[in-house]
């Protein structure tokens, strides 16, 4: 029994215990779509509390306060099935979604203040890979050999406690970040420290204290979401981070992996089953390829590499889904196709959608950039896991050709006007953003695309 009929099971023996009857077919699928979607939801709503939460209690703290929404939701979800309420895993569910909101922001915003300037990217890229490590294993664990059964499924679903406590236990003896410690709360002498316990090189430590006090000086303390908005300085990253977000939100990623669910259960079970843990592996797969490209090949490469890819598989779906009826074996390029498009997806735009904002942006900003990085991004899936449907029957495999557009608008704008940020300090980046009009200097170092 597949994980889906499982729950659906659960919803459906709930329903007769109290109604003493089964489940309507309206009722069952509204359920399964809520429980389903509700998260992306609570990420959405999540993502609105990352300013206040990394500004009022610190990097490393938000993420502890950020990590007992997960353990409230592992857990609730986990008595779901003792309490006999499907309301009881929808809250959970609910509850894990803020969690997710604002831990993929935080993460991302922690990370990027403690890493020294010529490995930030690839430490932030660690982030995606530990969370597509963390798709597979419940991949993995989803399988009906494993725990993906009516006895198990709770357990299951409450895994997240295991990580949750690790962070507990681990978490706390990290280091604030000297970023933070410096700039946001003007604590000259704990910022110090932390770099010394970061670096151990006090030449690294002069080196980044100086950095620090460089973007002291030229940032603002305590911008708004107002300022944000309006300051000419913001208004060129906040365009960056809405393309290259929506442009990997909507490029079809997301969709050609729920569609690749469907494909593949026109095969076999054992056959579905593995190639459903191969797009796990995939993702997997190449985040970790990005880790190591990421400070070699530069941010910009890798974009415009994964947005032009993006787009021609995009061409290559609508063609083969347009002749499938016509030639059946094509089905085998599709899959082909599905492969190729998620490792373009993360080699380059997966990972450095989420923290790219970071870099962006100085460090006042750089809290509410994150949030709107957030909301972009559990937006854009939560939008189009209700309009993809749809959109597919009615524009069949022309629905390709629109993600294909936003993967060549992404790439068209991503090439124009983003700086590169490999190997350089905040200051540096955030000052090219301070010219007229906000319009970012050019320079050979910013915009030499290939070199």
């Amino acid at each position: 029994m597949a994980y889906k009929e499982v729950i659906e099971e659960f919803f459906n023996t709930t329903w007769r215990s109290r109604h003493n009857q089964s489940i309507p077919d309206h009722s069952l699928t509204f359920l399964w779509s809520l429980s389903v979607s509700i998260k992306d939801f609570g990420a959405l709503l999540g993502s609105l509390g990352v300013k206040g939460l990394a500004d009022t209690f610190g990097r490393r703290n938000a993420i502890l306060i950020a990590n007992a929404l997960s353990v409230a939701g592992a857990s609730l979800m986990f008595m779901s099935e003792a309490t006999a309420s499907f309301e009881v895993l929808i809250v959970g569910r609910l509850i894990f979604g803020l969690f997710c909101g604002l831990v993929m922001s935080l993460n991302p915003l922690y990370i990027q203040g403690v890493s020294p300037t010529n490995l930030r990217g690839a430490f932030a890229t660690l982030n995606q890979v530990f969370f597509a490590s963390g798709i597979l294993l419940g991949m993995v664990v989803g399988l009906e050999t494993v725990l993906g059964t009516e006895k198990y499924w709770s357990l299951m679903l409450s895994l997240s406690l295991i990580p949750a406590t690790l962070q507990y236990l681990t978490l706390p003896f990290c280091p604030e970040s000297p970023r933070y410690l410096f700039i946001n709360r003007g604590k000259e002498e704990e910022a110090e420290a932390a770099l010394r316990r970061l670096r151990g090189n006090p030449e690294m430590v002069m080196k980044e204290m100086e950095e620090m006090r460089e973007e002291a000086a030229h940032s603002e303390t305590g911008v708004t979401v107002r300022e944000f908005l309006r300051k000419r300085r913001y208004r060129q990253p906040i365009i960056l981070v809405l393309i290259i977000n929506l442009g990997s939100q909507l490029s079809g990623f997301n969709a050609i992996i729920n569609y690749s669910t469907k494909m593949f259960a026109q095969s076999n079970f054992d056959e579905a089953t593995y190639l459903t843990l191969g797009v796990g592996a995939v993702n997997v797969a190449f985040t970790i390829v990005a880790f190591f490209l990421v400070e070699r090949a530069g941010r910009r490469k890798l974009l415009l590499a994964g947005f032009l890819s993006l787009a021609i598989c995009n061409l290559l779906m609508t063609i083969t889904y347009s002749i499938l009826t016509i030639v059946p074996f094509i089905r085998n390029i599709q899959v082909l196709v599905v492969f190729f498009l998620i490792s373009a997806y993360e080699v380059g735009p997966g990972p450095i959608s989420w923290f790219i904002a970071a870099e962006l942006f100085d460090q006042s900003a750089r809290p509410i950039a994150m949030a709107f990085t957030s909301m972009l991004n559990w937006g854009g899936k939560f939008v189009l896991a209700l309009l993809f449907p749809p959109l597919l029957k009615i524009c069949g495999a022309y629905v390709y050709l629109l993600f294909m557009c936003m993967a060549l608008l992404a790439f068209t704008y991503t090439m124009f006007r983003l700086p590169e940020t490999k190997g350089r300090t905040f200051d540096d980046i955030a000052a090219e953003f301070r010219g007229a009009e906000g319009i970012p200097l050019h320079n050979k170092t910013t915009f030499n695309t290939f070199t």
